[in-house]
């Protein structure tokens, strides 16, 4: 649950870019009276970017932890730790790398709303910066879908022990 909703923010944060680059392509300069609306739909678009990536890696490694601490004391295999690192290894620099491109764009924009930036850099950066959003939104919803199927494996496995219900509750989300 809660990633999924995670999932949803870093979605509409990722709107958001697009329609502020939309109002963008639209300015006739920095000057433009509308260039307030450009400027507080990015930030509140990297702002969600940013609070909805760096959410999922907190949630991941949390998860991660408590898959840990139930392999520990079940005795079940270590491939489920395996896994859980292997989600957090293959996503973190795709997140991280957002959350950057992001940061990265919107700074650079200001530097084009003062002339010291060539608008060209902002506009690619742009162009980046979004492909890498989707890129991680997929990647995040792939990973997040695997690591619930993991955890959903782990509560099977200890249903017998009346340890599932405990478990549960601690990493439900």
């Amino acid at each position: 649950m809660m990633g999924r909703a995670l999932l949803i923010i870093g979605a509409l944060a990722t709107l958001g870019f697009v329609v502020s680059g939309v109002l963008g392509y639209l300015l006739d300069g920095s000057a433009d009276p509308a260039m307030m609306r450009h400027v507080l739909v990015a930030l509140v678009s990297c702002l969600a970017q940013l609070f909805s990536h760096c959410w999922i890696l907190v949630y991941l490694l949390i998860t991660g932890r408590a898959v840990r601490e139930t392999v520990e004391e079940n005795g079940l295999e270590a491939s489920y730790l395996d896994e859980v690192s292997r989600f957090k290894k293959s996503s973190a620099p795709w997140l991280l790398a957002a959350v950057a491109l992001g940061v990265a764009t919107f700074l650079l924009g200001g530097g084009v709303a003062t002339g010291a930036v060539e608008p060209w850099i902002h506009h690619a950066l742009f162009f980046v910066t979004l492909a890498v959003q989707g890129w991680a939104l997929r990647l995040e919803s792939r990973v997040l879908s695997a690591n619930q199927a993991l955890i959903d494996e782990i509560d099977r496995r200890l249903a017998g022990g009346g340890m599932a219900e405990r478990w549960g509750q601690e990493v439900a989300g």
